[in-house]
């Protein structure tokens, strides 16, 4: 400092001091400038910004050297004027910087760049297919879940391939072939999955023990079956043998399902008697009671001969190689034969002992009670004969005669004790079904401790209703019980799996040969012809996807069914499997079932827009408010045959009406001429009336050589100049048609009335 002149020392330029700095070699000149490699420089970005910041702080603490002096002093100085290679003034300092920066930005800029340039590009690894694991009987469900699709996804997998889609849904099997072409076609790839070496299982079923010792066996009451036709008297035969009104309560005075009953006779003697239906529709009802017998008593109207439940009745007598007992009934009556009965069932090989046979022959009147002691003396002398005797002692065995569900008691079974003795606490299985004994009751529904062989009994304690006909066998424990339930259903899978594979077998057998077959129409075709011909065959099909079928036209009728008990579902369904008018109306099953109607039932209507019929059961009035609520309509019978006569006029009534055309009149064309109206001419037919009457309101055919050349409504009708509405027989009249026609002498007018008739259904259940 000297004469009040502060002068300043600058630093050499900071770029000319880092490139001095370097060792020679590393920097090039070009075109007066020193240039450094790029490598090089690159490394050196990060330095150049350090010294940078040094420099920034270096001119910052020159200007408060300048703000340190006294203000007098300090308004004298002047800068001393150095060279700009010494000592840059503040503008070139700030010039400096800013390019220096500049070109710290363009270099990092440069290496963004060159970095963007060199870098390459991430090979796409291949992406793999995914795995799906499959196993032999797989479902379209379970495909479908393997693959992680819907099920819409399998059938468009499989459209256009040998495989009929119409008989698939997601429950059934497909093939291994079909499964590889699903999954194929879905760009996957499948892998088997492990298998699982599963041990055979062990049959866990209870079986029957081996025949008893004969020092065990003791006597046993003859069981009895009452068999005939509908209404000759077998309920009124069995009330004089008890002395009840069994058939006094029974509805429509017919006997809907099997009835188990003990009989005292005076003599001391037991016998357990079974009252089958007579009807038509209990066959399998009768059946199942000659099954469990040991003597059948045939039961003949005197009056009305043989009738086909009489003949029905003696073929499962036969089948199930049981004796016959002939009783004549109704003998009080004056038309009565017994004798015609008797040559009548000579051509069933019922043979009486008056002719020469080895079946008794009684000849009786239920109704008056007239020789009843001598039909129990005949019963217990075959019985007798027959020397039938049980096995009291072991585990028990019998069979289901009718199930049914109590509000009070839950599921209950009416059954026959055939061995053992039957005791509370008891552990049983029949069917898939299991119980343990808590009550046991007669027929007169007072409670028992025990019962013996030839003993009907009902047993509360199921934990399911078997289904009547079903073996009753009695297992050590409840464990022992599940397991026997277990591998019945199991068996019953396995049974219904090989039957599904056959059922899927045949239909692909079926849908090949029809798809070779269509192949052979088009084999003197060019591909390009066959190709398109193809197309067009299968466009239907492609518009119409499982998922996405439209509606039948097609009316159907769904329905539940309810009963009272097991034989009387039984019986209702037999009738349902004899319906034959699919191509009218579609009779859909959707639920059956044994108890009341329940709330469960009506929700089940209202989701198919069914009808609930029910059989002999009750429906509490919670069940009906909300059957009203829903329009879900209730039908209780306690009649069979009404049953299926309301269940026909509903059918009926779901078929479209028909147009039922009834001739009211014919006229003949005598003569036609052009009559002039407003600026048109209009022809009009000269008619005579042959026959009946012509009614303008009436709809009219023209009929030329048998042919119907039109048809519709008259625009005029008139007697000489008047209008009219009707013209009668002989009256001849002008009238003009609805369209324009050419009207020919010789033409006949037919007046034609329509009225719309309801269809009946076809089906005919037989009775």
């Amino acid at each position: 400092m000297a004469d009040g002149n502060f002068k300043t020392c600058a630093a050499p330029p900071l770029r000319v001091r880092v490139l001095d700095s370097l060792p020679a070699g590393h920097v090039t000149r070009i075109r007066g400038q020193h240039v450094l490699p790029e490598s090089l420089e690159r490394k050196m970005n990060r330095n150049v910004f350090v010294q940078l910041e040094q420099l920034l702080q270096f001119h910052v603490s020159c200007r408060k050297l300048h703000s340190l002096g006294r203000p007098s002093i300090r308004t004298t100085w002047r800068f001393a004027q150095c060279s700009p290679q010494l000592c840059p003034p503040c503008c070139q300092t700030h010039t400096f910087l800013g390019a220096a920066l500049s070109q710290y930005r363009c270099l990092s800029s440069k290496q963004g760049k060159s970095f963007k340039k060199h870098k390459l590009s991430p090979i796409k690894e291949k992406q793999e297919k995914q795995e799906v694991e499959i196993w032999n009987n797989m479902t379209v469900a379970d495909l479908a879940r393997a693959m992680n699709k819907d099920t819409e996804h399998v059938y468009e997998a499989l459209l256009h391939t040998d495989l009929d889609l119409e008989a698939l849904d997601e429950t059934s099997v497909l093939s291994e072939q079909w499964i590889k072409e699903a999954i194929k076609k879905s760009g996957m790839k499948f892998k088997y999955a492990k298998i699982k070496e599963e041990k055979i299982r062990e049959n866990k079923d209870a079986m029957k023990r081996a025949p008893a010792d004969p020092a065990v066996l003791i006597p046993r009451p003859p069981v009895v079956t009452i068999m005939g036709h509908v209404d000759h008297g077998k309920t009124t035969l069995l009330d004089q043998l008890r002395k009840t009104q069994v058939a006094a309560m029974e509805a429509g005075g017919i006997t809907q399902h099997i009835g188990a009953f003990n009989v005292h006779l005076p003599s001391g003697e037991k016998i357990t008697f079974l009252d089958t239906p007579g009807h038509a529709a209990f066959s399998a009802i009768r059946a199942r009671g000659a099954n469990v017998t040991d003597i059948v008593i045939l039961v003949v109207a005197a009056e009305d001969g043989v009738m086909k439940q009489t003949t029905e009745s003696i073929q499962h007598a036969k089948n199930a190689k049981v004796p016959i007992i002939l009783a004549i009934n109704k003998c009080d009556k004056p038309e009565a034969d017994p004798e015609k009965v008797k040559k009548e069932l000579l051509s069933h090989d019922i043979v009486c002992e008056e002719f020469g046979g080895d079946i008794q022959a009684i000849h009786i009147s239920a109704l008056k009670g007239h020789n009843l002691q001598a039909l129990a003396e005949a019963t217990v002398t075959l019985s007798e004969m027959l020397e039938l005797k049980a096995d009291p002692t072991g585990l028990v065995e019998g069979t289901v005669i009718e199930c049914r569900t109590d509000k009070g008691k839950g599921p209950v079974t009416t059954a026959i004790v055939q061995r053992g003795t039957l005791k509370k606490g008891a552990v049983l299985v029949a069917g898939k079904t299991w119980a343990k004994v808590r009550l046991m009751f007669d027929e007169n529904n007072k409670s028992l401790n025990q019962a013996g062989p030839s003993t009907p009994v009902e047993i509360v304690g199921w934990k399911d209703l078997p289904s009547a006909g079903d073996e009753i066998l009695e297992v050590e424990t409840e464990q022992r019980a599940r397991e026997v339930v277990d591998w019945r259903k199991y068996v019953e899978e396995q049974e219904k799996l090989t039957g599904d594979m056959e059922m899927i077998e045949a239909r692909q057998k079926e849908h090949r040969d029809a798809y070779k077959k269509n192949l052979e129409t088009f084999s003197n075709l060019s591909w390009r012809q066959r190709k398109s011909a193809m197309y067009k065959a299968n466009k239907q099909l492609m518009s119409s996807r499982p998922g996405e079928r439209s509606q039948s036209e097609k009316p159907t009728f769904p329905l539940i069914i309810k009963g009272d008990v097991d034989g009387s579902v039984e019986a209702i369904l037999s009738i349902i499997d004899t319906y034959d008018a699919e191509e009218q109306c579609e009779l859909d099953l959707v639920h059956f079932g044994v108890g009341d109607i329940s709330e469960n039932d009506i929700a089940l209507a209202e989701m198919f827009k069914g009808y609930v019929y029910g059989f002999n059961v009750n429906s509490n009035k919670a069940v009906q408010q909300l059957a009203a609520k829903k329009e879900v309509p209730i039908k209780l019978h306690k009649v069979i045959y009404h049953l299926v006569e309301d269940l026909k006029e509903e059918l009926s009534s779901q078929l479209p009406a028909v147009l039922e055309e009834n001739i009211k009149g014919e006229a003949s064309v005598l003569a036609t001429f052009d009559v002039t109206v407003g600026k048109k001419k209009v022809q009009v037919a000269g008619c005579r009336v042959q026959k009946g009457m012509l009614d303008k309101k009436l709809k009219c055919k023209v009929i030329r050589n048998r042919n119907i050349i039109w048809e519709g409504y008259l625009t005029s009708l008139k007697h000489h100049k008047d209008d009219v509405q009707t013209v009668k027989t002989g009256v001849e009249c002008g009238l003009s048609l609805d369209k324009d026609i050419d009207v020919r002498t010789g033409d006949e007018v037919l007046c034609i009335e329509e009225k719309e008739i309801q269809q009946k259904i076809s089906w005919d259940p037989g009775f």
